[in-house]
């Protein structure tokens, strides 16, 4: 081979090694911002979508003017099963438990992880596909036991429930679910509507509460 055509070669091999390099570097990267891109929308024990996740589609129902309604969920006396069985074994109950909300069927649109033992569901409808969601939930919940170290516990919940109305915000939605879900948990009776199913810029007030 001539030294011309040696020389060629080399360079176009050079040339597509190079290419070759890039394209595997660009790869990488790509690969990382999706991974970070997804653990900024999803919750790392349970794999849920996240808080963050739930607001950007609930913000989103709302500019659409989808009937919308807001599902909350809060384990009840969960800390109990943490300090008797550790964090480990209550992770796994908090992840099984993500699995049977993800699991529900329409109307429910996303079941989403918020903190420490609160989910949340987003609902598309109103008042009655909400309730029908807010007990299906519940039921699922109540079941069946959760296996812990060859043990079978019971779980329950509290439910608190609540609809869109016109000009609701996020906020707006949070807060009436929260409290009714707050007043479930206080009255031990499961799952309670939020006291208006319409909330809006004109709502009730709310003020903080401690939970349980």
């Amino acid at each position: 081979m001539s030294p011309i055509l040696t020389w060629i070669v080399t360079a176009v091999g050079g040339v597509l090694a190079g290419f070759a390099c890039a394209g595997t570097v660009l790869w990488r990267q790509q690969q990382t911002v999706a991974r970070w891109r997804y653990l900024a929308h999803h919750d790392d024990t349970t794999g849920l979508p996240n808080r963050r996740a739930l607001l950007a589609a609930l913000r989103r129902a709302l500019y659409n003017g989808d009937p919308v309604g807001l599902v909350l969920l809060d384990l009840d006396k969960f800390k109990a099963i943490n300090d008797t069985y550790g964090h480990e074994d209550g992770n796994e109950i908090l992840t099984a438990v993500g699995n049977r909300l993800s699991a529900l069927i329409e109307p429910v649109r996303l079941a989403a992880r918020l903190s420490g033992d609160e989910y949340a569901l987003l609902v598309t409808g109103g008042a009655e596909q909400t309730a029908s969601a807010a007990s299906a939930a519940w039921r699922a919940v109540m079941r069946d036991p959760f296996s812990v170290r060859d043990v079978y516990l019971r779980v329950s919940a509290s439910v608190g429930h609540v609809t869109a109305g016109q000009g609701a915000t996020p906020a707006d939605l949070l807060r009436a679910a929260d409290m009714a879900m707050y007043e479930a948990k206080q009255a031990a009776t499961g799952i309670r509507a939020a006291a208006t199913q319409n909330p809006g810029p004109v709502g009730l007030r709310y003020r903080d509460l401690p939970r349980n």
